[in-house]
C-alpha cells in the first residue's frame, strides 16, 4: 500500500489549497496516499465520494481503469463513454461510462483541460515493439494493471481501454496518434464525484521512451473526501 501522508493546508474560499499538493474539495477526507513513480494503486471511491488526482510534478501519465465495485464485469467503455460525449477528450462534465452505458464516475473539475482516453497503456509487448528489443525488461502500465487488478479478482482478461490522465493524444489528419509533451504542470488536479461505488484501478505510468512523463516519472498524490 502507498504511503499515506498528512499535509498542511489552509481553507481558502472552501478548498483546502497546497502550491505544492494541488486543490482539494471541502469535505472529510477519506483517503490521502501518495503513489510513488512507476507505481499501481486502487480504492474503492463510495457513490458520492469525490477523487482527486494531483499531477504533484507535471507531465506524468496516470493510466486509469475503472470497474463497478458490486460486479466487476461492468467497466469503463471508451466507446460508451466518447459517443455519449461527443467528443474524444476528457474533461471537465466528462461522464465515465461503462459498458452497459451507466456513469461510473463524472469530471466536476479539472485544472489540465484535457486528457486522453484513446492512447491505451504501454506494456512490454509494445515497448518491444515501438522502441526495440532492448526494452523488454522494462516495467509498464499493463504489469502495473495485472498485478493491482489481482488484489481484487481481475486478470488479463478483464484490462480494457483506459483513461490516460495528464497525458497529451492529439489525433493527427491522417487519424494517427501522436504522444506528445504533455500540456500538464506542477499541482493541477483532476476531480471525479463517483455515481456508483467505483473501483479505481490506476498504474503511475513508468513509460520513459516517450514524452508521455516528460521521460521522469513522477509521483501523485491520490486524495478521496467526502462532501
Amino acid at each position: 500500500m502507498s504511503p499515506t501522508i498528512d499535509p498542511t493546508v489552509a481553507a481558502v474560499s472552501g478548498e483546502r489549497v497546497d502550491p505544492t499538493l494541488g486543490t482539494i474539495p471541502a469535505g472529510e477526507v477519506v483517503l490521502d496516499q501518495l503513489v510513488a513513480a512507476r507505481a499501481p494503486w486502487s480504492a474503492v471511491v463510495a457513490a458520492g465520494d469525490v477523487l482527486s488526482i494531483v499531477d504533484l510534478g507535471g507531465n506524468q501519465a496516470v493510466d486509469c481503469i475503472l470497474y463497478s465495485a458490486a460486479d466487476t464485469s461492468e467497466r469503463y467503455s471508451a466507446p460508451d463513454t466518447i459517443a455519449a460525449q461527443g467528443r474524444i477528450f476528457l474533461t471537465t462534465g466528462s461522464v465515465l461510462r461503462s459498458n452497459r452505458g451507466n456513469a461510473l464516475m463524472t469530471v466536476i473539475a479539472d485544472e489540465c483541460g484535457n486528457h486522453d482516453t484513446l492512447g491505451g497503456a504501454c506494456s512490454k509487448e509494445s515497448n518491444t515493439l515501438r522502441y526495440g528489443h532492448h526494452t523488454k525488461h522494462q516495467h509498464a502500465c499493463v504489469e502495473n494493471f495485472l498485478r493491482e487488478g489481482a488484489r481484487h479478482g481481475l486478470g488479463k482478461r478483464d484490462l480494457v481501454s483506459n483513461i490516460n490522465w495528464y497525458m497529451n493524444v492529439p489525433v493527427e489528419e491522417d487519424g494517427m496518434l501522436g504522444i506528445v509533451d504533455g500540456i500538464s504542470r506542477p499541482g493541477l488536479t483532476v476531480t471525479l464525484r463517483a455515481e456508483m461505488d467505483t473501483l479505481v484501478l490506476v498504474s503511475n505510468c513508468p513509460q520513459i521512451n516517450n514524452p508521455c512523463n516528460g521521460f521522469d516519472p513522477s509521483p501523485v498524490r491520490m486524495v478521496v473526501t467526502r462532501p
